[in-house]
């Protein structure tokens, strides 16, 4: 009994400490894994490079570019209200627009008997994608070049989308002389304060990364309903520009710069209101939820030493223009008639 006892012990001991699996095995496949994400990637960025040269060489690009100080921005006009005609009305996008000039284009339909100018501002639609800080002031002034060189007749309307609410209370004040009227859609209102803004620290623009490894692409192919816009507005011819333009102007430094400055350039405007004399009409979307009635609260709060203005809330989402353009127009024409 004691020798069978002795005979099995090393048995156990061997199935006890086995063979084991060396740690390095695991390191390997960690670096074949990792080397092989770096050589999908690689070829994602390479295929998204040459495919976007190949669309910007064979899709015509749409409006006409005018140098400015730093570099030259896309314009597109429609329409020609003539002498006698209503004033011209001059479009500023919501920030990160890819496309501008397609975004607007059933408002600038609706708006028909008006000449619409839409300035894509740098890093959007076929405007450069380098520029100096994007600050109120700048971006001013170089809509202010655009459409002194382009003779627009004045005093024109100042319409704009979103963060172009900032630019527009800007640009009022500074060339009040030569607007004529304010339109805002769910336009954006600096919020009130005293607290200091930092100045944005340089970083990685994560955005432009996604966007050259041609992530972006791909998730535009996959699922273009995620930056196509709502309800039936727009042409498939449209849509298709739209979504590729997307893919070209994602995350660029423009815009990413802008994106950056938001917090700096509310506090800029600060205090800042529109001359009682200026009339504004300002649009609100009512997307059903608890931010319309804080939204609404703002506007009017900033439009209360205007002399004649109009807060008109309408059903839909953030991009208003992309179903309520009928009614907009509507509004527009009836707010900027003499009697309106």
């Amino acid at each position: 009994m004691r020798q069978s006892s002795r005979r099995s012990s090393p048995a156990v001991g061997a199935a006890v400490s086995g063979p084991r699996k060396k740690p390095g095995r695991w390191l390997r496949r960690l670096r074949i894994a990792a080397l092989v994400v770096l050589g999908l990637i690689l070829v994602s960025t390479v295929v998204n490079l040459v495919l976007e040269c190949r669309e910007k060489a064979t899709i015509p690009a749409y409006g006409e570019r005018v140098e400015v100080a730093g570099g030259a921005l896309n314009v597109v006009r429609s329409g020609n209200g003539g002498a006698n005609g209503g004033p011209p009305i001059v479009l500023l996008s919501g920030l990160g627009t890819a496309a501008p000039g397609l975004d607007f284009a059933p408002l600038i339909r609706e708006l028909n008997g008006f000449e619409v100018i839409v300035v894509e501002g740098f890093g959007y639609g076929y405007s450069d994608v380098e520029a100096s800080a994007r600050i109120n002031e700048h971006i001013s002034k170089e809509l202010h070049e655009v459409l002194a060189k382009l003779q627009v007749r004045q005093p024109y309307v100042l319409g704009g989308h979103s963060i172009a609410g900032f630019y527009m209370l800007d640009y009022a004040n500074r060339y009040r002389s030569e607007v004529s009227a304010v339109v805002g859609i769910d336009a954006t209102i600096p919020k009130p304060g005293d607290h200091p803004v930092e100045e944005p620290q340089p970083g990685i623009n994560w955005g432009k990364v996604l966007a050259a490894s041609g992530l972006v692409r791909a998730v535009v192919t996959v699922a273009p309903g995620v930056v196509e816009p709502d309800g039936n507005a727009y042409s498939e011819e449209e849509l298709k520009r739209m979504r590729t333009m997307m893919m070209w102007n994602f995350g660029n430094s423009a815009v990413a710069d802008e994106t950056a400055r938001i917090g700096n350039n509310a506090a800029a405007l600060r205090g800042v209101t529109y001359q009682d004399d200026l009339p504004v009409l300002a649009f609100v979307a009512d997307e059903k939820n608890d931010r319309t009635a804080t939204k609404t609260a703002a506007v009017q709060k900033l439009l209360e030493n205007v002399k004649r203005n109009r807060v008109l809330t309408l059903e839909g989402g953030h991009y208003l223009h992309w179903t309520q353009s009928k009614r907009m127009a509507e509004e527009i024409r009836s707010f900027l008639t003499p009697a309106g």
